[in-house]
């Protein structure tokens, strides 16, 4: 009897250490290792960077990698033909490089040539899908600059050796994807392009599901652009070809703007947020604003004595985020034409007196505010984030704008074009539009360069050690992203993919509406229309591609409300 109560109790407690062990604290698990790691929108783009790592590259070669392989791998928003912003960390030097590589429009263009009538007065009678599909919707591609010149810069193997894999994976193709292939089937300008339907479709139909979708075309631009850098792609004969198909579908890029295109290399714009450092890109970036706004007015409140679920903590990210859209809204644009006060935007001066408006028993009454007749902002773009065994690490977010851009493929060269002329805000002069659209510091110029949404961010914490890296596709709802995945982290310890996977709210200026995913709790929801938002169900917001470094790990989690993401680490 003794012994069986021996071989029980054993069984029992066998039993129990089997049920810890599989029983974690949260249903999301992050990747942890404690090498190079790489977090992007394709595993398959992940797994190239992760090559480039093994091969001895930095944190940049294997940026730049996987810059060019989304192109491939995510042709809906990787690309050559479009444009973003990128945070460069470099951890020897102890140094932040914020890298602008934004498009700009055209030198030649103008609001006559674009819409054939007067801007704003004729506002109603423009044709606005010129600058949302063709020929005319393309600003000058930054991309492929960013990216040489980022490896120019700071990278560690030759550009050959970056690219080759790449080359191989656009020669070799990619097996379609499901997700893809609805992309392509339900993408009108994408139809709407002779040499994009010779790519990507077959008797009218979208390439299907398991086929393999090959790019020699893209190959051959990718191969110009390891040979000979930045001129691979500005001048010579693929510049030539991109100029030739403008020329003769009524673009406006030219060679000269090819040839003059420059991204910005600066310091990122800062703030800190509960003794953590964050850093972001400078405008044209109105994300980042949004972001650093938003984390200022929220410092005066203590949002760690709520759950991160409570209609409390929804309340206060929807207030804080509504008055950061305001002053994206009014302010943000080119700095190369208007005179943006970032510093005076950001101040926690200015942050505590937004506070001292939001009320906990009402949200903010719109009575003072216009309708207004946004921007369409593409959810569309893509976000990855990468850290090398030495600590260097690279933040980069960039799209084409739309899914699949101006839906123009360049014959002959296998680039896609982007639509961000559509990001301009057009009814400037017109009295009765307060808000984006009319926005003096984004109204149109030639060779300017939009506002942007895209947000990538770097976090470091009070030692000065690197925190978070993070970034996500979403347009307008980008900022709503981040924000709710640094205050996971950090007002809320959560791990990252706890914070990732957080329901996420989204509040712009001056909407009504306040977004909400299908997993907020209905009960919050409830609350929040007695407090007077007008609560609107959304689709996912964005796709947030994160590392979170803790205790000398790296936790890597790729968001779950897009498929095909995924983490890549190095093991040798």
């Amino acid at each position: 009897m003794f012994c069986r109560f021996i071989f029980v109790l054993f069984i029992s407690f066998n039993a129990w250490a089997q049920y810890s062990y599989i029983d974690y604290a949260s249903p999301y698990h992050p990747t942890i290792n404690q090498r190079g790691m790489v977090v992007s929108q394709n595993i398959d783009s992940s797994k190239i960077g992760i090559e480039i790592l093994d091969m001895g590259g930095n944190a940049i070669d294997a940026a730049v990698a996987v810059g060019f392989s989304l192109a491939v791998t995510l042709p809906r928003a990787g690309n050559l033909g479009g444009a973003g912003f990128m945070l460069v960390y470099l951890k020897e030097r102890d140094e932040i490089i914020a890298v602008d590589y934004l498009g700009s429009s055209p030198r030649n263009s103008n609001i006559q040539d674009l819409f054939g009538v007067k801007l704003p007065r004729n506002y109603e009678k423009a044709d606005r899908d010129i600058v949302r599909y063709g020929y005319k919707a393309s600003t000058v591609p930054g991309t492929v600059a960013g990216l040489i010149e980022a490896h120019t810069n700071f990278g560690r193997l030759p550009l050959g050796s970056v690219l080759q894999p790449v080359i191989e994976q656009a020669r070799n193709g990619i097996k379609v994807s499901y997700d893809l292939y609805m992309a392509l089937e339900n993408s009108s300008q994408l139809k709407k392009n002779k040499e994009s339907r010779k790519i990507f479709f077959s008797n009218g139909s979208a390439a299907k599901e398991n086929t393999i979708l090959k790019r020699e075309y893209l190959a051959q631009t990718l191969e110009k652009i390891a040979a000979e850098g930045k001129k691979g792609f500005y001048e010579g004969e693929v510049a030539q070809k991109i100029v030739a198909a403008m020329h003769n579908n009524g673009g406006f890029v030219s060679l000269a703007d090819l040839k003059n295109y420059r991204p910005r290399f600066s310091e990122p714009i800062r703030t800190a947020y509960r003794g953590n450092h964050i850093f972001a890109p400078r405008p044209p970036s109105g994300g980042a604003i949004v972001v650093l706004d938003a984390l200022n007015i929220l410092e005066n409140f203590t949002l760690g004595k709520y759950k991160s679920n409570s209609s409390a903590t929804y309340h206060l990210l929807a207030e804080a985020l509504r008055r950061g859209h305001m002053d994206r809204s009014r302010y943000i644009g080119d700095p190369g034409f208007y005179d943006v006060p970032v510093e005076g935007i950001i101040s926690k001066k200015r942050a505590r007196e937004l506070a001292k408006t939001i009320s906990f028993k009402s949200a903010s009454s719109n009575k003072s505010m216009s309708p207004d007749d946004f921007l369409e902002e593409s959810k569309d773009t893509t976000h990855y984030s990468i850290i090398d065994e030495d600590g260097n690490a690279v933040s980069n977010t960039y799209t084409l704008g739309y899914s699949f851009g101006s839906g123009v493929t360049i014959p002959g060269t296998g680039i896609l074009m982007n639509n961000h002329m559509n990001n301009f805000a057009y009814r400037y002069g017109d009295k009765s539009i307060r808000g984006r659209t009319a926005s003096p510091a984004n109204k149109f110029d030639s060779g300017k360069r939009p506002m942007s949404t895209m947000t990538p961010v770097m976090i470091f914490n009070r030692e000065g050690e690197l925190q978070l890296i993070t970034g996500s596709p979403g347009g307008a709802a980008i900022p709503a992203a981040v924000l709710r995945v640094i205050t996971g982290i950090i007002d809320f310890d959560l791990n990252i993919g706890e914070a990732t996977m957080l329901p996420r709210i989204h509040k712009d200026w001056p909407y009504e509406d306040l977004d909400y995913e299908s997993t907020a709790s209905s009960d919050v929801i409830a609350i929040l229309q007695n407090l007077g938002h007008k609560m609107e169900a959304s689709k996912t917001m964005g796709s947030t591609q994160s590392i979170h470094i803790k205790d000398g790990f790296n936790h890597g989690y790729a968001d779950l409300r897009r498929p095909n993401a995924g983490v890549a680490i190095q093991t040798h």
